[in-house]
């Protein structure tokens, strides 16, 4: 349960590794948070994030999670929950940005991308959100994007596969309101982060530090919506409203 303060004691994340997953869970470990389960792919890869967490007061364990297993999610949530307890918040947090380029020649590299970013959060969110709800109380924080809400064609495969995320998203903070279990959503903009490394920024980019302090204050507040920067909140709706002709104009 959160303490008295409001402030989460216990977090899982999937996508353990995630640059802006680490730089919320150390956000919220300066706010008091004590418990924290990092879900990645590979443990031993993880061993220097976990030790940073622990030595700012946390106690750490690293899991093995893969988004693309779809088929041992169900005993994943079944196992973590039975061995380190209920959780205040779920931070689903991984995802790729695949090869666009290739993705238009090479149909399992685009299934790929829509698998790690779409089909994986919905086939662990299900027993996630069942779990909580059995709890009755927590907040499942799901990190989805901008380009979410209008693909371009420079990055249509990512924008579907994360279009298909924040509508699930939404959809399942409608199902589970009431329950005590709150569902966020965070938009962030480009991020500066190993994913985009070599790439043009684009307007209002930001950095996982600001992402970070974002999420927190949306969980403090339990927003359905978290934009990051904030500003994007503004721009989304003009990039909607603008002509099909132009919007394909955009650059690349």
């Amino acid at each position: 349960m959160r303490d008295a303060l409001g402030d989460v004691q216990s977090v899982l994340v999937l996508g353990g590794r995630s640059e802006l997953a680490l730089a919320t869970v150390q956000a919220l470990v300066a706010r008091r948070t004590r418990r924290v389960v990092l879900a990645v792919r590979d443990v031993d890869a993880a061993a220097t994030d976990v030790e940073q967490l622990r030595e700012r007061g946390a106690t750490v364990d690293a899991v093995e999670f893969d988004a693309l297993d779809t088929r041992r999610h169900g005993a994943f949530v079944k196992r973590v929950w039975g061995e380190h307890g209920d959780f205040d918040l779920v931070l689903v947090a991984f995802g790729v940005l695949g090869d666009q380029e290739r993705a238009l020649h090479d149909a399992a590299h685009a299934l790929e991308v829509v698998r790690a970013n779409f089909t994986g959060a919905v086939s662990v969110l299900v027993p996630i959100a069942a779990r909580m709800r059995e709890q009755g109380h927590g907040t499942i924080a799901v990190l989805s994007s901008i380009a979410a809400l209008r693909p371009r064609r420079a990055n249509f495969v990512y924008g579907s596969s994360k279009a298909g995320l924040d509508a699930f998203a939404n959809g399942l903070a409608d199902e589970l309101a009431g329950s005590g279990v709150h569902v966020m959503v965070v938009r962030p903009g480009f991020v500066h982060t190993r994913m985009t490394e070599g790439m043009d920024a684009a307007p209002f980019s930001t950095t996982p530090d600001v992402v970070a302090a974002q999420i927190v204050a949306g969980i403090a507040a339990q927003r359905t919506v978290v934009w990051a920067p904030p500003i994007l909140r503004f721009v989304a709706p003009v990039l909607q409203l603008l002509p099909r002709a132009v919007w394909r104009r955009m650059p690349r």
